[in-house]
């Protein structure tokens, strides 16, 4: 992919910006769009309609089957299906860098300025432009206003008494996750406005990137001869724009909060539901040179002149005293905050806003349960705590930054890697905290272990790290509403791991306890029609939860098949155990899931049918690609199973089990040769052993298995499950075809290829490109010294996601070549850590990307709100 395709296409997103003013203290990388562009090209989710006549022939049941659960979900329980084959959410072009931190519930602003996606409600997300939040400027000179503009290109049929339409091509935007930039010229005013966004998501920090707070920072340069007199008007509904806004008996209410010298005010809004009640805080810090004000409520309905004019007289608001009345039914409320400074000629000054949300406590859709969030381990869980998040908000941003940019920096300066690739590292890690995440402390109660303690080959009832550390949960996509999809988070984890290592092992944790469990519920799966258990003992759940469930109480919400009979599973915890070992060299944690993965492969090897050391599948056996029909011994499952093999290995030997080791060396022995046997074909390994139609396809993800061996320190020498020359020739051939005869090399790598060079269309998912797994492929490459392969393999993704489509902050799980994506806004896309490990160890880019020590602040003072 040349330098000048990648140029051009970050030119046309810039390409209507027409002022020459390029903010205050914007980086020069990350991913930039001008507030007037519009992409063109518009795509479609897939849904059931657009399955083609051949696989509907051959899925009939699991329709039939599928519609009637639907209706008996969405008419009769009133409930979300965890996956809606008929209600997808359509392509909206507008998503920015969420706000907050991690678990605390996000809200998305789009890269426009509009607050625009909500998930306070832990999972569930609500997709709602709410229009009365909004960012006002104010300029006086000499007492006059002569300028007050709502910073919005909207042009909205409400609040029509508020000066909207903001010219779009005087401004833009800028992200770097987890900071993000819009920059307005104000058209003849000589002045720029910087709004620097700052959410505290901050690797190896396991207290303040809990944080449900954001910093806004407007730097402001006047470029005239003469003074200013410059306010900004933050305002914000009571509410997400949700039916509740409505519901009654919200209310806010003034508030000034002084400690340690430092003194801040806003304006508290009380959300007061019945289940999950929250508070918002907007604030400011209050400093020398800074006049604050605030409207306690107003009704954002109509055209809300009077509290347009009331900024407009003097450049502050009137700054009522006591709280509101509770709302009636059927209206809502809203609360503004000022905050100005003057701004001498030729000169810059700045201005500070925080937002809070502040839900201490959640329960699920069971509301069986009730949940602490991580954060409340700090703030305490009363519900009080907004006013001291805003002032240690306030206080400690520029603390967070420093962290950010240190972090980032060994990145963003190595000139060896391109521009594309740095946005997608830093942008892509927004899924940490907005994929339906929650982090919760363990419950005093709480028993993890299964039932199987460490005496009896089993774990702690609660182990010392998620006691330490919390819970952690993502969902594998905003659409795909289930908790740690296990075989999704495979790819994921490299984000994790590096970036976050006790939340990775949290996890490990939570899904090892998981696996001696057993739940004999019988239930219908969707895809075979037959009745089987919820859980099998000795096999990795797919996931721990539906959100409008019971998470970590329930697990396997996913019900299209038997999860019991998925071989990969099993292998990617393994695989992830050894990975995850050898990059935190936690003997504790490499000692307590031993007998695990013992327990997991003694339940793959009945796979092993004809003893030959490798182990078959069975129709739909491989879960990731739980769409393609498997037969016989397959290159993807085949591959992991080879891999865990060699981990097995190495972990014997670490654990001085020499007897182990050689049980396991003589499978991998015999089933390496075995692999051989039955899947090279001289170029690349074969789909699948069965000498079917479709046996030959090139499936872009043949290496997984190695991938990950060579991310743990595997792959050479003893634990060498694929000779090197044949990864090469098949990564090659997955370059040559997936890559390069696909969409002209500019899409990334289609998941199966013919031989002859045209997609496979076997399945729904063959012909789909799969970023997460493009990522991973790339990955892969780099540890082979396939350098160039790699990163132009994931850049067409990137483009494509990024600067293409318009799927900024919900890069999807698919897309095909034309027409349709699939399930905006998954979890594996945060593979592309794996790239940056891959670089790290193959080519010595020495950073401090990945440490093995925390700056561990989980013993850091309690500062609840008194």
């Amino acid at each position: 992919m040349t330098a000048d395709w990648g140029e051009q296409s970050t030119a046309d997103l810039m390409s209507r910006y027409v002022s020459k003013e390029m903010g205050y203290g914007v980086p020069k990388e990350g991913w930039r769009i001008c507030l007037a562009h519009e992409f063109k090209e518009k795509r479609k989710p897939f849904q059931a309609k657009d399955v083609s006549l051949s696989n509907v022939w051959e899925h009939i049941g699991l329709g039939v089957r599928y519609l009637k659960w639907w209706y008996k979900k969405t008419q009769v329980e009133k409930k979300a299906p965890f996956i809606d084959m008929f209600r997808a959410q359509p392509l909206r072009q507008i998503y920015g860098a969420p706000l907050g931190g991690i678990g605390g519930g996000t809200i998305t602003r789009g890269w426009r300025g509009e607050f625009c996606r909500w998930q306070l409600n832990p999972g569930m997300y609500h997709y709602k432009t709410v229009m009365a939040n909004q960012f006002t400027v104010c300029l006086r000179r000499e007492g006059q206003t002569i300028y007050q503009q709502v910073l919005s290109v909207e042009r909205p049929p409400t609040l029509q008494g508020w000066n909207w339409g903001y010219c779009g091509e005087y401004a833009f935007y800028h992200a770097l996750y987890p900071r993000a930039w819009t920059v307005y010229h104000l058209p003849g005013q000589n002045v720029t406005l910087t709004c620097r966004q700052i959410s505290p998501v901050i690797p190896h920090d396991y207290q303040d990137s809990s944080l449900p707070v954001a910093v806004f920072v407007w730097d402001i340069e006047n470029k005239n001869d003469y003074d200013l007199d410059v306010s900004i008007m933050f305002t914000m509904v009571n509410g997400s724009g949700h039916k509740d806004d409505r519901s009654g008996g919200h209310w806010n209410e003034p508030f000034h909060l002084e400690k340690e010298g430092e003194a801040v005010s806003g304006v508290l809004l009380h959300h007061c539901t019945a289940v999950n009640p929250y508070t918002l805080c907007i604030a400011t810090r209050e400093q020398p040179g800074r006049e604050v004000s605030h409207q306690t409520a107003f009704s954002p309905k109509g055209t809300c002149s009077s509290l347009w004019r009331d900024l407009m007289t003097d450049g502050h608001l009137d700054s009522p005293t006591g709280s509101s009345p509770p709302t009636p039914k059927g209206e809502k409320v809203a609360a503004a905050l000022a905050v100005g400074c003057s701004v001498s000629a030729q000169s810059h000054n700045n201005l500070e806003l925080c937002l809070v949300w502040d839900m201490p406590k959640i329960t699920f859709g069971s509301r069986e349960r009730e949940h602490l969030r991580r954060y409340t381990r700090y703030f305490g869980a009363k519900g009080e705590a907004s006013a001291s998040l805003s002032h240690y908000a306030l206080t400690h941003y520029r603390q967070w930054e420093k962290s950010i940019e240190e972090w980032q920096r060994p990145i963003l300066q190595d000139c060896s890697l391109p521009s594309w690739y740095k946005s997608a590292l830093f942008n892509e890690l927004y899924f940490v905290v907005d994929g339906g995440t929650v982090w919760t402390e363990l419950e005093a109660d709480a028993d993890i272990s299964g039932g199987l303690r460490s005496e009896e080959g089993g774990l702690p009832a609660q182990p010392a790290v998620i006691k330490k550390y919390g819970r952690f949960a993502y969902l594998e996509g905003q659409e795909y509403r289930m908790y740690n999809t296990y075989d999704v988070h495979f790819y994921a984890s490299f984000a994790l791991i590096m970036l976050w290592p006790k939340l990775a092992l949290s996890v490990q944790y939570d899904i090892a306890g998981s696996v001696v469990q057993q739940d004999p519920t019988e239930r219908l799966h969707l895809m075979s029609g037959q009745y089987s258990p919820v859980k099998s003992k000795n096999v990795v759940p797919h996931d721990i939860g539906d959100p409008d469930d019971e998470p970590w109480h329930r697990v396997n919400a996913y019900l299209i098949h038997d999860t019991a009979h998925w071989k990969d599973l099993n292998l990617k915890f393994v695989l992830q155990v050894y990975r995850d070992f050898h990059l935190t060299q936690d003997s504790q944690y490499l000692r307590d899931m031993w007998p695990i993965c013992q327990a997991v492969m003694a339940s793959e090897l009945k796979f092993d049918l004809d003893g030959d050391g490798l182990i078959e599948n069975s129709g739909y056996a491989d879960q990731t690609y739980d769409g393609w029909t498997v037969t016989g011994p397959s290159a993807y499952c085949g591959g992991l199973w080879l891999a865990s093999l060699c981990a097995m290995c190495k972990m014997a030997r670490l654990l001085d089990s020499e007897e182990t080791y050689q049980h396991y060396r003589n499978i991998l022995d015999r089933g390496s040769a075995a692999f051989d046997q039955l899947l090279w074909n001289g170029k690349y390994y074969n789909y699948d052993s069965s000498g079917g139609d479709h046996s030959n396809s090139v499936m872009s993800d043949q290496c997984a298995g190695h991938w990950f061996l060579r991310a743990s320190g595997l792959g050479e020498g003893e634990y060498q499950a694929f000779p090197k020359e044949k990864i090469r020739s098949a990564l090659k051939s997955v370059y040559d075809l997936n890559v390069m005869h696909f969409a002209g090399g500019q899409m990334g790598a289609v998941n199966g290829m013919r031989p002859e060079g045209v997609p496979d269309r076997s399945s729904v998912q063959s012909d789909e490109v799969w970023i997460g797994v493009v990522y991973g492929l790339a990955a892969t490459m780099i540890h082979e010294d396939m350098w160039e392969e790699g990163m132009r393999t994931a850049e067409g993704c990137y483009r494509t996601v990024w600067e293409r489509l318009g799927m900024a902050f919900q890069t999807p799980e698919a897309y095909c070549e034309k027409g349709i994506f699939r399930s905006l806004a998954y979890m594996r896309p945060l593979s592309v850590w794996g790239m940056q490990l891959a670089l790290n160890t193959s080519q010595n880019h020495q950073s401090a990307l990945f440490q093995n020590g925390d700056t561990d602040q989980e013993e850091g003072q309690d500062m609840r709100h008194n």
